[in-house]
């Protein structure tokens, strides 16, 4: 069963769901690896010019899929392709639009953040627990520094507490809150007025935005990668990734 769906809403718009419903669409190595296959065949299409990501069952997205993550010998792995994954949806010079719904958690919301447009159902909820499972979540922090400043950042990392989307619209993570009927209605609906720009203008646009920071997106990750690793190897990780998976609170060496 592929894990990654793709269908053309039209020729200038693709629609790609995650696919795992049974585990929430929690991230693999095999889905991020497709995701970032997906991304690059589109923007490789001239005509093409938005992509819209969501996904299917109950939830967007509850981040990395922690009984892979459990492996030691895929940790490296599995970080690397993570950041991958957020260049690539932040890089793209298609717009993206995040249609989420039900949960975007940790690499979830990773990559929410990572798109360029975001559209939330009422009720969704959105969080980075990483500290929970003795992680840190350092590979969405340049987009949450650009997207909802500093406290609001401080306040979503250090306590790892879960917001709603109306919370979540309030500081900045996304833009429209809707009806989950009409989730989608919404996500085309900013798609269409996209199209109505110049393609070349819009592109420009996109580009211009990450130029004008001081350090890029790509950047950004490299150097926060090496701290997400180091957490990955840390006790900590090791103890808070067997807690979630052993439906457990965790056990904190002071």
């Amino acid at each position: 069963m592929p894990v990654v769906l793709v269908e053309k809403e039209s020729p200038q718009i693709t629609v790609v769901t995650l696919h795992r419903p049974e585990r929430r669409n929690a991230l693999t190595l095999e889905l991020l690896t497709e995701l970032c296959a997906v991304i690059k065949v589109a923007a490789e299409q001239p005509e093409q010019r938005v992509l819209i990501l969501r996904g299917s069952g109950v939830a967007f997205c509850t981040g990395l899929d922690l009984k892979e993550a459990a492996d030691s010998t895929k940790a490296h792995a599995t970080a690397e392709m993570v950041a991958n994954t957020l260049v690539a949806i932040s890089q793209t010079r298609l717009v993206t639009i995040a249609a989420v719904h039900g949960a975007a958690v940790a690499g979830g919301a990773g990559i929410m953040s990572a798109c360029d447009f975001v559209v939330a159902a009422e009720r969704t909820k959105i969080g980075y627990p990483e500290v929970r499972r003795g992680l840190v979540a350092g590979l969405v922090m340049t987009f949450l520094r650009r997207q909802v400043g500093e406290r609001n950042m401080r306040e979503l990392l250090f306590s790892g507490d879960l917001i709603d989307a109306a919370r979540a619209k309030e500081i900045g993570l996304v833009n429209r809150v809707v009806a989950p009927d009409d989730l989608m209605n919404e996500a085309q609906k900013f798609a269409a007025s996209v199209l109505q720009g110049a393609p070349g203008a819009v592109t420009q646009t996109k580009r211009l935005m990450e130029e004008l920071w001081w350090r890029s997106v790509k950047e950004d990750v490299e150097v926060a990668l090496k701290y997400h690793m180091q957490a990955r190897e840390s006790d900590e990780a090791r103890e808070g990734i067997a807690a979630f998976n052993e439906k457990r609170k965790p056990s904190w060496a002071q």
